[in-house]
């Protein structure tokens, strides 16, 4: 992707944000939205900090995800004006100024402190819908998050505009180069710590970069939904290896899940049946599908995969009736995903407010709207071998559903996720994931 794609779709993304700007401070009754990139924040007892974040709404006009102390001013009917904070300083690297095909969008001023931005914001602070973090305050100036404003702006997140789909096709493509990689670490014997830095090292992206901490996985600890802790040393002998794991690009974020086996026997080919039932799930984000929907077809895939391999002694709809399914598959089916890894307003009802409600029995679904075009949504089945759940299947006098031979078989191995990120559209879906692993 050029830079010249990236400018060609960005004027159409920032009148998006314009015109979704000017409809929330009106329903707000404000006349300009300001909006903090964010502050360093610094540890109790401590002259240290903490890795900085930038605001999501900041980062939502512009690829700046390292400006902390900078301020978006936007006033319907002008031009937005970034207030750029470039210290001087010779303790730190300074951001460079701004450069890039989104400058010529925006009025930017330098400032050399931070609170020489008080200079240039509005002096009636009353008329501001400041949508920051509290630490972000600037003398009077304190984010006030009016509801009004900050349920509009996250509702319609959810719809991207081409550009953003641009950018998270580019986070895929860097996720993708990067779980070449860690499978090929992996393939010749790493550990999970050296597994991880593999991957990092391809992504070219640490910790601090990275949209959420990596998940490296070997053997039972894939059983560990957020496993993160990375054992130095590699388990003897190494039976299979899940690595969840994303990149981001210009504060965008990819989120991708696979599972491998150590060798071509049972669990590989139960693998291989998750990944069936993985892409005709990814299949079904249309337009005008309700998410949960999807969640619940999850459940009934993955049984019949359970049953297919004698795990399970019933059927797809009576382990899914009687919560057996959820021993196997106890999370959510995905999330929304944009500038944040699980994206916001997941189950707003409207753009005013509301909420739509979990299905019973399923409360770790993290969306829960119907899709509509411009969504982008991870689809993540997953199978797992948890003592904890499994326990409380017998405890509930359900064991009878459940072969245990079966489970003892499989329970080495941990557990098995599949996850891509998947655009709907007006008509087929676009899985970014698997594009990028096709290139």
């Amino acid at each position: 992707m050029s830079s010249a794609t990236l400018a060609s779709l960005y004027p159409q993304h920032i009148d998006t944000l314009l015109a979704r700007s000017a409809e929330a401070l009106q329903r707000g009754g404000f006349d300009h939205l300001l909006i903090p990139s964010g502050t360093l924040h610094y540890q109790a007892f401590d002259d240290r900090d903490y890795p900085y974040a930038v605001n999501p709404q900041f980062k939502a006009w512009l690829p700046l995800t390292r400006a902390p102390g900078s301020w978006l001013l936007i006033s319907p009917g002008q031009r937005p004006k970034l207030l750029f904070l470039q210290p001087h300083d010779y303790w730190h690297v300074v951001p460079d100024a701004p450069s890039g095909y989104w400058v010529e969008h925006f009025d930017i001023l330098t400032i050399r402190t931070a609170d020489e931005a008080l200079m240039h914001l509005p002096q009636d602070l009353a008329s501001c819908a400041i949508v920051g973090e509290p630490h972000s305050a600037l003398g009077d100036c304190t984010p006030n998050n009016p509801a009004a404003v900050v349920h509009y702006l996250e509702y319609h997140r959810a719809f991207k505009t081409a550009y953003e789909i641009e950018m998270m096709r580019q986070a895929n493509r860097i996720g993708v180069r990067a779980h070449r990689a860690a499978e090929r670490a992996f393939r010749a014997g790493a550990s999970e710590f050296g597994i991880h830095l593999a991957y990092c090292q391809a992504a070219g992206q640490d910790a601090n970069d990275l949209p959420y901490g990596n998940i490296v996985a070997l053997n039972e600890h894939g059983a560990v939904l957020h496993y993160t802790d990375r054992d130095r040393v590699p388990p003897k002998p190494v039976r299979s290896f899940l690595i969840d794991a994303g990149a981001s690009f210009g504060g965008y974020a990819s989120d991708i899940t696979r599972t491998y086996s150590a060798a071509e026997d049972e669990f590989a080919a139960m693998i291989r049946a998750v990944d069936a039932a993985q892409l005709e799930l990814c299949d079904r984000v249309r337009a005008g599908t309700d998410y949960a929907h999807i969640h619940l077809q999850a459940h009934l895939l993955l049984a019949g995969v359970l049953r297919e391999f004698g795990v399970l002694n019933v059927s797809p709809e009576d382990a899914l009736a009687s919560g057996v399914s959820s021993a196997f598959f106890p999370h959510g089916i995905g999330h929304g995903i944009g500038l944040q890894v699980h994206d916001v307003a997941g189950f707003a009802e409207s753009d005013s407010g509301g909420r739509i409600a979990k299905p019973d029995g399923h409360p770790y679904l993290r969306l829960t709207r119907t899709l509509a075009p411009g969504m982008v949504v991870t689809i993540e089945p997953g199978i797992y071998f948890i003592d904890m759940l499994l326990d409380e299947v017998k405890a509930k006098g359900l064991g009878d559903a459940v072969d245990w031979s079966r489970v003892d078989a499989f329970k080495p191995f941990g557990g098995i996720r599949i996850e891509d990120d998947v655009v709907c559209t007006e008509d087929v879906p676009i899985n970014l994931t698997r594009e990028a692993f096709a290139a």
